[in-house]
């Protein structure tokens, strides 16, 4: 299972929306697609942004995504 669960991921990317805004993010999808896309730069050599030696690439990416050190960028 994945910790944290998609639904406390979505309150983190929209933490910054204001009220009546439209959410960044509002499917599991673009959770999936943006830790894969984390993913796949962190396995192709970018430096992490939290501490996961041990840990997979997937793992670290959900945890930058949770503490809030990469975002998602809505369309426009």
């Amino acid at each position: 299972m994945l910790h944290p669960s998609y639904s406390d991921l979505m309150k983190v990317v929209n933490s910054d929306v204001e009220q009546g805004e439209t959410p960044v993010v509002s499917s599991r999808y673009s959770i999936v697609m943006a830790t894969s896309k984390r993913a796949r730069q962190i396995i192709s050599g970018e430096d992490t942004l939290v501490e996961g030696r041990d840990k997979k690439p997937l793992s670290v990416a959900v945890e930058e995504l949770n503490q809030g050190k990469i975002k998602i960028l809505g369309s426009e």
